[in-house]
């Protein structure tokens, strides 16, 4: 309704009733009039309407809330947890970086550096930031060696880090890193050298990528070798660059140094006679022992075939096996020494007992063992000069079981051998108490329990170090007075029968003896052949043969023992005395040379004198 005397158009609401009004001023035009009309907010009904008293409370209480847990998460980061955070702070830009040490150096007793550890680079990168067209990446794989697919694969397993390629040659790491390529980078690592090659690797062994040894004394000696890493605390920016250094740096500390008791060129001659031997002899393997009888120290140990320990790629287990002391076989006639030397120490018999071995076989208990062929009535000297499995029967059926095992025992078989070197293996050596009597006859000649090249060999001592055997070690002992310490033995026979032993096995090597071919231009010598069926399956090959000869020189005053087996000869010759005699000779005569050995024999006189003929091994 309108009010009477007011203008068209003004109205006021029933609140505002009493109120004096200004009266507004009339507009030009009626579209100006229109204009201030339409912004007379007090007149809007949403804002003329009361507001609920809790809705406001509710909304305060909401903003209180919302404080407190502000407030609760402040004091929770910066006084509860604050030493978490501040690591985790400081984790986006503090890197702690390892400084690597250098492996410990393997020197032979010469000082010839056999392994040594040499700073390499290794070139990484951060997927996320390698930003290269396909051009670019397809140069990458390229120098790195690889496929596109395959470096593809290597930057799409973690986007924050990959290797490229580690420990590569430095033509390598210049070749990439002169693509300028962001993301990729280089550090450097050391790497193992071996700069004897293949003619060591079954002695030194070799490391892994981490510098861990995996074979041979790197495995043996790794706590030795390996050193302790330092540290350095940095500051990097966001692109990985080091900005500052912070806090004090632990300097790496290297390993210690190692000096076998290998001659390097004792080593590596010997590695050649035996290779030369497997290959002329079509042989699947050899392997080569040489002890110093006066120190007790290992002077070489070499196998064949072997591998390149700085390139590993492509190897087998034939290449990787150390034979002379993971290998284990019927050791055949070596063993007859030990049964004669015990005859005599028991005072069964002298050298110049005679024993009957007509018609040249025996039968125990229903079995028949022979002779290559018959030699009649035969002292017990030679009995072993000429291999008699006869004469040796008859010489063992005279002892009790347990008095060869006990011998046999002493003289190391049957039990791991106590040097530092992984994978030496026990062999086998029944209990006496089960054996029938064709097995203790068996056992005189060698069939029936198994021993390693490096057991027969340490073995072998007995006889060259009067009646003691002794420790034997792979790790130069220090010298008294300039000179190296003599050892100490454990006494199995007595200094007599010892020196006899050693005049039967210098007949071994004479006209009438099995291994004519072991003799040494200079040098008396002294050993025992060995040849022996090898087993396949159940019972024994008529056509595989394992052939060794092991003996020492000088023979009346040893100073070495040097043991050679072949495995497999299959060119036509298979005896101990035609196939390892041959290596034996060549070993000796240049070991004892670079030992500075004087000869003990007439060299003129063995230049004229005429071949020998060899007899014929019983086996």
């Amino acid at each position: 309704m309108r009010t009477p005397g007011r203008p068209k158009g003004e109205y006021r609401s029933a609140q505002h009733e009493g109120t004096p009004v200004s009266k507004p001023k009339r507009s030009a035009s009626p579209a100006q009039g229109a204009s201030v009309r339409s912004v007379m907010y007090a007149s809007s009904p949403l804002l003329a309407s009361k507001t609920p008293p809790w809705r406001s409370k509710f909304l305060v209480a909401l903003v209180g809330a919302g404080f407190c847990i502000l407030l609760g998460r402040a004091l929770y980061v910066q006084i509860v947890d604050a030493p978490f955070f501040l690591r985790q702070g400081e984790a986006r830009y503090a890197h702690t970086l390892e400084l690597p040490a250098s492996r410990g150096r393997i020197t032979d007793r010469n000082g010839v550096i056999l392994a040594a550890s040499v700073p390499v680079p290794s070139l990484w990168a951060i997927p996320k930031d390698l930003d290269a067209d396909p051009a670019a990446r397809a140069k990458l794989a390229k120098a790195l060696g690889y496929t596109a697919a395959e470096l593809n694969t290597k930057l799409g397993d973690n986007q924050n880090f990959a290797w490229l390629r580690r420990q590569v040659d430095d033509s390598v790491a210049n070749e990439v890193l002169a693509l300028k390529l962001k993301g990729v980078h280089q550090m450097r690592e050391y790497k193992r050298k071996y700069p004897e090659g293949e003619a060591v690797a079954h002695v030194v062994g070799f490391t892994n990528i981490e510098d861990r040894g995996q074979e041979g004394v790197e495995l043996a000696f790794q706590n030795e070798l390996t050193g302790r890493v330092g540290t350095r605390r940095v500051i990097k920016d966001r692109l990985g660059n080091v900005v500052e250094d912070i806090g004090d740096s632990v300097a790496p500390e290297d390993g210690r140094d190692l000096e076998l008791s290998i001659d390097s060129k004792v080593q590596f001659f010997a590695y050649q006679r035996v290779r030369d031997a497997v290959t002329e002899n079509k042989a699947k393997a050899g392997s080569v022992v040489v002890l110093d009888v006066q120190t007790g120290e290992v002077l070489a140990l070499a196998n064949y075939p072997s591998y390149t320990p700085g390139d590993r790629r492509n190897l087998s287990g034939a290449q990787l096996r150390n034979r002379a002391l993971t290998d284990t076989f019927e050791p055949g006639s070596t063993m007859k020494p030990f049964i004669a030397g015990w005859a005599m120490e028991s005072g069964r018999v002298t050298p110049d007992t005679v024993i009957q071995t007509a018609p040249g076989h025996i039968t125990i208990t229903g079995s028949t063992i022979t002779d290559a062929h018959p030699h009649g009535p035969l002292t017990v000297a030679q009995v072993i000069q000429k291999s008699s499995n006869v004469g040796t029967v008859k010489l063992a059926m005279q002892m009790q079981p347990r008095e060869m095992w006990e011998l046999f025992s002493a003289a190391g078989f049957g039990q791991r051998p106590q040097i530092e070197f992984p994978g030496a293996v026990t062999g086998r050596l029944r209990p006496y108490k089960s054996w029938r009597p064709i097995e203790q006859a068996t056992m005189s000649f060698g069939y029936g329990l198994s021993v390693s090249l490096y057991q027969l060999a340490r073995a072998y001592t007995m006889f060259a170090h009067d009646g003691e055997l002794i420790p034997v070690a792979i790790v130069k002992k220090p010298l008294e007075a300039g000179q190296p310490a003599p050892v100490a033995g454990v006494r199995v026979l007595s200094s007599k029968t010892a020196h006899s032993v050693r005049e039967m096995l210098h007949m071994v090597t004479i006209e009438g003896g099995t291994a004519p071919k072991a003799q040494t231009m200079g040098y008396t010598v002294g050993g025992k052949t060995g040849t022996a069926y090898k087993q396949e399956g159940k019972g024994y090959s008529q056509k595989k043969y394992r052939a060794w000869f092991v003996g020492m020189a000088p023979a009346m005053n040893p100073r070495i023992v040097v043991a050679v087996m072949v495995d497999e000869p299959s060119n036509g010759k298979y005896f101990g005395g035609d196939v390892a005699a041959p290596v034996f000779a060549e070993v000796v005569q240049q070991t004892l040379r670079t030992m500075g050995v004087a000869p003990d024999m007439d060299v003129r006189a063995q230049i004229v004198a005429r071949p020998l003929r060899s007899e014929d091994e019983s086996f």
